[in-house]
């Protein structure tokens, strides 16, 4: 053997400049010469190095994965042929068994080069993840200690990634589900209610018992006066967006980032959704964003088998992984986010559900709003489309509901810097931060909220943006009533965690913060849990103004009647106008008339508040899933029923 020179495939040779440039990594005119080399080595043609080369200089990916993302080599295939350029035996899958769990096993999740495998019977070995650009490194090792070779194979990194999922999936799990009540659990819905919550909730309510039945003429309209003056406060903070001043300033389009591209993560955290696989798999493939540089998890139950096997029956790219969670309760969408947020190797992250139909430029525009904006933003939200708004009046005002939150309120409120609950799908974080703040709560229902909340008492911010998402609102009265049942507890959850010391939050949040917070979540529970009694307050009055011709109502009686009126009808109006001012044309006449169902909508909202009132005393982490269909479905049911 020459020196400084190291063997190759087809008798070719590795020179010593080659193997320097190695150290140098990429050359300044974006190549790698060593990468290049290999390729050649292994079979791969000139045409096929300079386009994968061209696109590497583009994303900022290496050769080697923008040839393995491309698809025409399959990675079987290419590490087998690493293998034999090495004089390595090739091992297709590794044995979990053999792995020892530690707590930084998980690194080979992120970047999968090597495993000790010790077998109970055998000798221990290791298998590698070979690069291309270490290639030299690796020979030169092999040749000084050819010993080595006796216990050392190639694999490919799928396998690696599957043993590492497996062998840690039990110290996973457990982190997945108790990490952060261990850490801080102060910021834990695990426990409903804390002994100081319960104590004062008890209290207030045995004086309240106690005054009603003392003194109800006193009590009561002081009650109502309290109950009605935040309704009124919350309804005008969902009018605030009317007011021209008040609206997002949007800015133009801004410029596309030019050079590399940062890993981007996509979360899909999926349960019983075999029927919407495909449509998930076209929905991604068309995200814009360098297949080298993205790293989709599709995350399933593992109890789920018929969502796993129609999603491997799409045939997805090497930049998608399944990954599947181990069943424990909770049964929860948070539980399985943090389960597979171990293997997720992106700078950024991005959720969507099932369901959802991103625009194709989101991810762009994500991170160029990030890249634009103070490391304060931890956070984004893309606005929530509905597209099935004509199909019943239900999800006619679900789509009036997304509206006005996605497109008008959550705007206002981040033009001000106020914290935004956000919505469970189409959120797009900082990984680094994301991790810093606990991730997600495994024991909130709408962890969405619950983490925007947290982010923005822990000192960042949340921001908006223009290109949207497209999903379907539900158009069954039952599948409508479970899901918004799981909002509202999830809500309720989320006050009771931040309102365990209300005094540290007011500090943490900011006063005017704190008091949003509180309209935004307390505010509309009450006003959803108070909406029946006061519409039975407006009956009754009116009632009595007939009967006895206004004589012997009293000034509190006529001023609390008129508060009501404005509530209830307001509340409506706002919903209305809010809605419908953001609206396109087009969506404007897909509802229609369908508006006139309003009243109707809100006693389903105030039922569906107090039904979760009662579950989350009797069943509190009770997820109750949302089940979708695809839109061929859809449409095609559509055209058979006109």
């Amino acid at each position: 053997m020459r020196v400084g020179e190291y063997p190759a495939a087809g008798g070719k040779w590795l020179t010593k400049a080659q193997t320097e440039a190695a150290t140098d990594g990429m050359r300044a005119d974006g190549s790698d010469v060593i990468e290049a080399e290999v390729l050649r080595c292994l079979g791969i043609g000139a045409a096929t190095i300079a386009d994968i080369r061209a696109r590497a200089a583009q994303s900022g990916a290496t050769l080697e994965a923008e040839l393995l993302a491309d698809g025409a080599i399959g990675e079987d295939g290419y590490y087998r042929s690493m293998a034999a350029l090495l004089g390595l035996p090739y091992a297709p899958h590794a044995d979990a068994d053999s792995l020892l769990d530690t707590g930084s096993l998980d690194t080979q999740l992120l970047q999968p080069r090597m495993l000790q495998l010790r077998p109970r019977r055998r000798p221990a070995h290791t298998v590698i993840v070979p690069e291309a650009r270490r290639i030299p490194f690796i020979l030169a090792m092999l040749t000084k200690n050819p010993g080595l070779r006796e216990n050392m194979a190639v694999s490919p990194p799928s396998a690696v990634r599957a043993a590492v999922w497996r062998a840690g999936q039990s110290r996973r799990l457990s982190d997945s589900v108790n990490r952060l009540f261990d850490l801080q659990p102060q910021l834990s819905a695990r426990v409903v209610l804390w002994g100081r919550q319960g104590f004062f909730a008890g209290l207030t309510a045995a004086t309240v018992m106690l005054g009603l039945l003392l003194m109800p003429g006193t009590l009561l309209p002081l009650l109502h006066l309290g109950l009605t003056s935040l309704y009124f406060l919350a309804f005008l903070l969902r009018c605030c967006p009317l007011v021209p001043r008040l609206k997002y300033p949007w800015r133009g389009d801004k410029p596309q980032a030019d050079g590399p591209l940062p890993i981007y993560t996509v979360m899909v955290p999926l349960y019983r959704e075999a029927r919407v696989a495909e449509q998930l798999m076209a929905a991604l493939k068309r995200l814009d964003w360098p297949v080298s540089r993205l790293d989709i998890k599709l995350i399933c139950e593992a109890d789920d088998p018929e969502t796993i096997a129609a999603l491997k029956a799409q045939n997805p790219g090497p930049h998608m992984e399944i990954v599947e969670v181990p069943p424990m309760h909770p049964r929860t969408k948070p539980k399985a986010l943090n389960y597979a947020l171990a293997g997720a190797r992106g700078d950024y992250i991005a959720i969507y559900d099932a369901e959802d139909r991103p625009h194709p430029g989101q991810l762009r525009e994500a991170f160029d709003t990030f890249r634009g904006c103070g490391p304060e933003i931890a956070c984004l939200q893309a606005p929530l489309i509905v597209t099935n708004g004509h199909r019943s009046w239900l999800s006619a005002l679900f789509s009036l509901e997304y509206s006005a939150l996605f497109r008008a309120l959550l705007p206002m409120l981040a033009r001000f810097r106020m914290p935004l609950p956000l919505g469970g799908t189409s959120n797009h974080f900082r990984a680094d931060v994301l991790r810093a703040a606990g991730a997600w709560d495994p024991f909130n229902v709408t962890e969405d909220a619950d983490l925007g909340m947290r982010l923005y008492r822990l000192g960042f911010r949340s921001g908006v943006l223009r290109r949207q998402t497209l999903e379907d609102a539900p158009t069954s009265i039952r599948v409508w009533m479970n899901q918004r049942t799981r909002w509202f507890k999830g809500w309720l959850q989320t006050w009771l965690v931040l309102m365990r010391a209300p005094l540290s939050l007011c500090r943490e949040m900011g006063l005017p913060a704190f008091l949003v917070f509180n309209l935004l979540i307390a505010g509309m529970l009450l006003s959803s849990l108070a909406h029946p009694f006061i519409l039975l307050f407006i009956v009754m009055a009116l009632i009595r103004i007939f009967q006895t011709a206004g004589d012997g109502t009293t000034l509190i009686s006529h001023l609390l009647f008129a508060m009501d009126c404005v509530n209830v009808l307001g509340s409506y109006v706002a919903v209305l106008c809010v809605g419908r001012i953001v609206m396109v044309a087009h969506e404007k006449r897909l509802i229609g008339w369908r508006w006139a169902g309003l009243p109707l909508y809100w006693m389903m909202i105030s039922f569906a508040a107090w039904r979760a009132v009662l579950e989350l005393a009797s069943n509190p982490f009770l997820w109750r899933k949302t089940p979708h269909e695809p839109i061929a479905c859809k449409a095609k049911r559509d055209t058979e029923k006109s």
